[in-house]
């Protein structure tokens, strides 16, 4: 059975820049802004497959939104989930799961995020949170 880790750093620089069409400086500039960490390895840079799917959604936001890399980072932000590995991803609309209709999911397009109002709620709510068990511990 081949197990896929949508975390594990597979793609150079050069591949990711011309897979997403930008100069390979610009992922450098959204890397220096604490965007994206791609993976390092002997001084060089490899980007997993949640990576890519980070940088189209930063892409999106830039070229269709019309936002710079401060309100990006402001977006990013509102995402508990941005830097978690093996997040599960949003759901669809019509799903029994509440979801935000206002916060596209990051991870998989045509899905939402669960509904998360901010930290404190991420913790005591998020099924899939590593952290769960300590959090609501320290929130008792």
């Amino acid at each position: 059975m081949i197990i896929h880790d949508e975390d594990r750093p597979l793609y150079t620089i050069g591949v990711v820049s011309r897979l997403l069409d930008v100069h390979p400086e610009t992922l450098r500039v959204w890397e220096r802004h604490g965007l994206i960490k791609p993976e390092r390895q002997n001084r060089q840079r490899f980007y997993s497959n949640n990576d890519l799917k980070r940088l189209k959604f930063i892409y999106s936001l830039i070229e269709d939104k019309g936002l710079n890399l401060a309100g990006v980072k402001q977006v990013v932000e509102l995402y508990p989930c941005w830097w978690h590995k093996n997040c599960q991803g949003g759901k669809k609309r019509n799903t029994a799961q509440p979801n935000s209709h206002a916060r596209p999911c990051w991870k998989h397009e045509g899905t939402y995020c669960i509904t998360i109002e901010d930290k404190a709620d991420f913790c005591s709510t998020c099924e899939l949170c590593q952290e769960k068990e300590r959090c609501v511990g320290e929130g008792e």
